[in-house]
């Protein structure tokens, strides 16, 4: 009976065996399936929303796998940024989930063509000027080191203006955006253009901030393209520490003219609602003009004044800041008069509060919470001028 026994144990466990090695390699084959049917079916789902301090014109949600979705409110204007090697059926997959119409912005964003020059300084800011290979200002008209260096190394090179671009150059550079500002919206033609080459084109809107810092916070926005938040956020924080600073100390109530004189010699205001007219107000002073230009229906950030009417309002201003962006700097009190005979007669001018910028003030957008602490100590009478970046007294 025991030689019986012993052969049919062990045919019985040898088939015991074989159907459980059969079950695991069937049971192993249907799970990669299952997982692999999983993955062509996926669709990134929501994580967070970008958490923002200031700025309001824009949203960035981040979703799972790396895409994000950057909403721009004037617009409305909706970009999907693709992280490099996603599978094109789930990112198509998730253009349709989301229901809108998107612009895709392909990662490595890495061949730009930078039409909008205020965001320049922030590209130069997170070290990210190589990104930026095609540039619609000349060497001698930036005020960005990074760009100047950039250009003269030969790393980027002029593309045209915004409203004359070298299409033939930027197609060679396999452009792979176009950062525009509004202006792009005076030449449509050009815009559609660019978008028929297959070229997707990113409007700059960080005008529209209400607060000023609001438009410095716009770095985040492109770090989101560039994969770049931290260093963004890093930034930005300095710049926050900057306007807290001023914050602190007691308002002024210090009056104050920011304008320039043009070729034909009328006077360039800012508007009272502008950006230039905020930080003055968050630097402890008082923008002489309380509702200049508010009426008009234009995007235009100035107005333009005979001598006379701004004289009328703009004499009695205890500080005048010459805005030397445009026409270049005035070198002292003295050639400030030579552009007008009622000059003489300001209160500033004869009490010697005088200021001039430098002519890259509208070019450092990164910058913005040092220009205000600028303005804070120029009118809490803590600098004569020592130790600034954006401003020089005038003797």
């Amino acid at each position: 009976m025991k030689s019986l026994k012993r052969p049919v144990i062990c045919i019985f466990l040898a088939a015991v065996l074989l159907l459980s090695f059969c079950a695991c390699g069937n049971g192993g084959n249907s799970a990669v399936s299952e997982n692999n049917t999983a993955g062509q079916d996926h669709t990134p789902a929501f994580v967070r929303s970008m958490e923002l301090k200031y700025a309001t014109g824009f949203i960035v949600d981040y979703y799972e796998d790396g895409y994000k979705l950057i909403t721009v409110k004037e617009g409305p204007d909706i970009y999907l940024v693709i992280p490099e090697g996603a599978d094109s059926k789930v990112t198509d997959r998730l253009v349709k989930d989301l229901g809108k119409k998107v612009i895709k912005l392909q990662q490595p964003l890495d061949r730009i063509y930078l039409a909008a020059t205020a965001t320049m300084c922030l590209f130069d800011a997170m070290d990210a000027i190589d990104e930026v290979k095609m540039s619609s200002l000349k060497v001698e008209d930036w005020y960005v080191d990074g760009a100047v260096k950039a250009m003269k190394d030969g790393k980027m090179v002029y593309a045209g203006k915004y409203s004359a671009p070298d299409f033939e150059l930027i197609l060679s550079k396999s452009c792979d955006l176009a950062l525009e500002s509004m202006m792009i919206y005076h030449t449509p033609e050009i815009k559609e253009k660019l978008e028929t080459l297959g070229i997707p084109v990113f409007v700059e809107k960080s005008t529209y901030e209400g607060h000023p810092l609001g438009r410095t916070e716009w770095i985040k926005l492109y770090a989101a393209m560039l994969n770049l938040e931290d260093k963004a956020d890093e930034i930005f924080a300095k710049q926050v520490g900057y306007l807290e600073e001023a914050e602190k100390k007691e308002h002024t109530g210090k009056t104050v003219a920011f304008f320039y004189v043009n070729s034909s010699g009328s006077v360039v205001a800012r508007k009272s609602g502008d950006y230039v007219c905020g930080m003055i107000e968050l630097a402890g002073g008082k923008y002489i003009f309380s509702d200049l230009g508010n009426e008009e229906d234009n995007n235009l950030s100035t107005v333009n004044l005979d001598m006379e009417t701004f004289y009328a309002t703009a004499k009695d201003a205890d500080y005048i800041f010459y805005n030397s962006t445009i026409m270049g700097e005035v070198s002292s009190i003295e050639n400030l008069k030579s552009l007008s005979p009622l000059l003489k007669d300001f209160k500033a001018v004869k009490e010697g509060n005088v200021w001039c910028t430098g002519q890259n003030l509208y070019q450092q957008t990164t910058d913005l919470g040092q220009m205000i602490l600028e303005f804070n100590r120029i009118l809490s009478g803590e600098t004569d001028g020592t130790g600034l970046t954006y401003m020089k007294k005038l003797n």
